[in-house]
């Protein structure tokens, strides 16, 4: 069992920010388990959080950056990345701009300063996403796809191809997370000399220079060229390399350029929202094609986690059987729907009923082929329900339940003679005034065969 981690202590970085060319304060501070990775505006009112999640990227333009209420975060994936790439679960990110300052254009600050900071333990289980089948998003536009296959660790391997003599084909692979801050932490962004041109023209990249990008010259400098980019980088003098870079940067690697896609796909990939156990392949990755595949995880994992049948032991003492049961509830045959309760908390319980044959509705729903109606599948999901809020009173008996609103019912699988059915109901919000808002499940044959979210008031009885 591997445990969640977040930092031991708050730690600050200073810097400008790529595209906005402002000075920025980004401050990393620990946070309680299960809280991800969150953004906190401080420089606006009222502090808002943006989570790091896929569903908030509003476009990949020079970065991926997400919005939340009108509240916006740029190019967020270097130091995503870092967070992912030294194990860190949940981390809260406070900034008094929009856009992380750029540092040297990859993760290695980010990554020295949590290091600096300390990783801590703590008690709660990680949670990860286990790859069982190839799963794989296509950007037919540009022909980059990104797919994932099983695999026991999380691995990934960028290919890129940019059709340009300067850079040509490179591949890099990072076998295991633990790989991340040894061989890629350091890999700086890039960019073609006609991007920059474009985006110079556009008004961005205020805040590069020539220490946090790697400029590859793709074609011939005018002079014109030439005394633009003297003055976009306050030098007097920029020449060209044998090895087609701009001035006089030094690579880290042959193939730093597609060791940085790989830094993105990592950092764009915990906007999935959960540790992953596959191998990901990304041909010719770029933040569009990333986020729409940490997208489509994102809605297979939250569809996976809400038809995961959870496992109870059922032949176990129960918590009440039919006697106790029928003692709080005032329903009694032909319309009483459950048999046992197994478990219970202040926020949740579980029931069971057993359908056989006898069932009254059968004799008519339907002559010859036997199908629990859904209306009843419901009621018994209800009556499991009201167990529990009936428990939250001393004296129960002297109560009745009665549904306020049924919403999102949805009944996937048919129930037949001889299947055994739990019911399990999780608080929506706490109980009040007699008020119980609950999310409700019915599982049976190992799948989950009906869903609703259910409102009901208990009254004392007349």
């Amino acid at each position: 069992m591997v445990k969640q981690k977040t930092i031991k202590n708050e730690i600050s970085l200073t810097g400008v920010g790529l595209h906005t060319g402002k000075d920025v304060r980004m401050t990393f501070r620990p946070a309680p388990i299960n809280n991800g990775y969150t953004f906190v505006r401080i420089d606006l009112e009222g502090s808002p959080i943006i989570e790091a999640d896929a569903n908030y990227v509003i476009n990949t333009q020079r970065g991926t950056n997400l919005e939340k209420l009108g509240v916006k975060i740029q190019t967020s994936e270097h130091v995503l990345a870092a967070f992912v790439g030294c194990d860190i679960d949940n981390v809260i990110i406070e900034l008094n701009e929009s856009e992380p300052p750029i540092m040297d254009g990859s993760s290695k600050y980010f990554v020295e300063a949590i290091e600096k900071a300390g990783i801590e333990e703590q008690e709660a289980e990680r949670n990860y996403y286990i790859v069982k089948e190839v799963i794989s998003f296509l950007d037919e536009a540009s022909g980059s796809e990104i797919l994932v296959m099983p695999a026991d660790d999380y691995q990934v391997t960028a290919m890129v191809d940019f059709g340009t003599k300067v850079l040509g084909t490179q591949n890099a692979t990072m076998k295991s997370i633990s790989e991340f801050k040894s061989e890629i932490a350091n890999s700086r962004t890039f960019s073609f000399l006609h991007e920059l041109e474009t985006l110079l023209d556009e008004g961005l990249i205020k805040g590069g220079d020539l220490n946090n990008a790697i400029v590859y010259v793709d074609k011939d400098i005018s002079q014109s060229t030439m005394e633009n980019l003297k003055v976009a980088f306050g030098k007097e003098k920029i020449s060209v390399k044998p090895n087609g870079i701009l001035d006089n940067l030094t690579l880290h690697y042959p193939n730093e350029a597609a060791r940085h896609k790989l830094l993105d796909v990592v950092g764009d990939l915990a906007l999935i929202g959960m540790r992953i156990k596959g191998k990901v392949i990304a041909n010719k990755p770029g933040h569009f094609v990333n986020t729409q595949f940490a997208k489509k995880m994102s809605k297979i994992i939250k569809i996976e986690q809400r038809n995961q049948v959870p496992t109870f032991d059922l032949h176990k003492e129960p918590l009440m059987d039919i006697t106790k049961i029928m003692a709080m509830l005032p329903h009694r045959p032909p319309f009483l729907f459950i048999d046992r309760i197994i478990e219970m908390s202040d926020n949740h319980v579980v029931g069971l009923k057993n359908v056989t044959m006898n069932e009254s509705f059968f004799i008519g729903h339907f002559p010859g082929a036997p199908v629990m109606p859904g209306v009843i599948i419901v009621e018994a999901m209800a009556q499991t329900g009201g167990i529990l809020i009936l428990s939250s009173v001393p004296d129960p008996e002297n109560y009745l339940t009665y549904f306020m609103k049924i919403d999102n019912v949805k009944f996937k699988h048919k129930v037949l003679p001889g299947d055994t059915l739990v019911f399990k109901c999780d608080l929506i919000s706490p109980i009040r005034r007699g008020i119980c808002h609950m999310q409700a499940y019915a599982f049976a044959n190992g799948k989950l065969v009906a869903e609703a979210e259910l409102m009901a008031q208990i009254a004392k009885k007349q």
